[in-house]
């Protein structure tokens, strides 16, 4: 499997009208082929099938430099896998140098979900990601929340998960001054996703910080709290 083979295959399944769709929705000066996510994980999957760790890192990076919006989400998907042994610092260096390109929420969520796995096999790597808070690039600082969704998750955390959860919250504080909607809206899920595991912290982050919140994400945040309020 090369990499101009994989670019033949997803052509081969091209959509003309829905790729010109897709560039008018997603505002990003890129190719589009138009294929659907299914579409994209089939292949994916069928790459990953063929190749070994090391051909799959090799090809996540040809594809990611072709640019096309397709070839990017498929880059994703080659290494969002729970174990890339022993390619796994391989596959997280490529993955954490594709934040400067992030120009649109689909690819930079596509690539977010690849580094949530990459996260968890070495949790050390969250001093990394810490430097993409301070980061002028909305999407890299967005990635920093989206990356570690997993520590939302956690219904019996062990001590060092909540330290790490507990620090990623300190994370979200300093962005709460950044009201652009993409950042808002990170802290909003990413509290939203921790209220159904942890609600005292999702109660006392917005105690202390949600009146600087937007008021659309602090409703996103507390949005399962209410409801479950509601249905008691």
């Amino acid at each position: 499997m090369t990499p101009e083979t994989a670019l033949e295959e997803l052509q081969a399944r091209a959509n003309p009208a829905r790729a010109e769709e897709m560039r008018a929705y997603h505002k990003a000066n890129r190719g589009y082929l138009g294929l659907t996510n299914p579409q994209i994980a089939e292949l994916a999957q069928s790459w990953r099938a063929a190749l070994d760790v090391k051909g799959r890192v090799a090809l996540a990076d040809a594809l990611w430099q072709s640019d096309i919006f397709e070839a990017r989400v498929a880059a994703a998907k080659l290494l969002t896998q729970a174990r890339l042994r022993p390619e796994d610092q391989a596959a997280w260096a490529l993955i954490a140098s594709w934040t400067p390109d992030f120009d649109s929420w689909a690819i930079a969520d596509h690539a977010s979900m690849a580094a949530q796995k990459r996260l968890v096999a070495d949790p050390t790597r969250l001093d990394e990601v810490e430097n993409w808070v301070a980061s002028d690039h909305l999407w890299t600082r967005r990635a920093a929340l989206v990356s570690t969704l997993p520590w939302t998750k956690q219904n019996n955390p062990k001590p060092e998960e909540l330290a790490a959860r507990d620090r990623i919250l300190g994370w979200a504080a300093t962005m709460v001054p950044d009201h652009r909607w993409f950042i808002q809206k990170a802290i909003g899920w990413w509290l939203r996703d921790l209220s159904k595991h942890d609600p005292e912290r999702t109660r006392g982050f917005i105690a202390a910080h949600g009146e600087a919140m937007k008021p659309f994400a602090v409703k996103e945040a507390l949005r399962l709290l209410k409801k479950a309020e509601g249905a008691g």
